[in-house]
């Protein structure tokens, strides 16, 4: 799926570089941008840090619910096996001791509990659009510009938070030059440390 934060078209127009390099090449600029922006955004998920199956039932445990999903949600699946990934409904949620979403699926096999790794996530509805948020988009843009710069001329450095030349341009201070723009839509989680 084409990056929406910051498109091909809009990349190709900030950098005048016309038709000079594949599309391909750009996308996947505007791509890594894109995932760096959603990391550190707060969206409506929760870890998935085991799975097991009985029948045709799936069953995804989560960390904690905090009833942020409940049954008849229909919630997105991403990282975990075949045919747990995808759009789900839930049909149970479970909060006692183990905290586990259910889910029906003709294709799923008897699974024994087991862990996995790395985590899965499970996404519910976000009330808020980024990709509609103009402080969003920019963000995406800057760092495109600057993975883009890195890769065309290595030798230009960034700037250390101490204020000093750096040569690593991809360094610490990438995010840290748009956290500004995001401060409003960051995950609280992501500011501790």
């Amino acid at each position: 799926m084409p990056a929406t934060y910051v498109t091909v078209a809009s990349l190709r127009t900030n950098l005048g570089i016309g038709t000079l390099y594949p599309d391909s090449v750009v996308e996947n600029v505007c791509q890594a941008a894109e995932n760096l922006i959603k990391e550190k955004l707060w969206f409506n998920e929760q870890t998935i840090y085991a799975i097991s199956a009985e029948g045709t039932t799936g069953r995804i445990y989560i960390a904690d619910n905090r009833q942020q999903f409940i049954a008849g949600d229909v919630v997105t699946v991403e990282n975990v096996r075949a045919h747990f990934n995808g759009n789900q409904t839930i049909t149970k949620v479970y909060n006692n001791g183990d905290h586990y979403l259910e889910f029906v699926n003709a294709q799923i096999v008897t699974r024994e509990y087991h862990t996995i790794a790395p985590f899965g996530r499970v996404f519910g509805a976000t009330s808020i659009d980024y990709e509609t948020l103009p402080q969003v988009r920019e963000a995406a843009m800057m760092i495109a510009v600057d993975i883009w710069q890195a890769r065309q001329m290595s030798a230009t450095g960034g700037i250390s938070p101490d204020f000093q030349p750096s040569p690593y341009r991809m360094g610490n201070t990438l995010m840290a030059r748009v956290r500004g723009l995001l401060a409003d839509y960051l995950h609280p989680g992501g500011l501790v440390g």
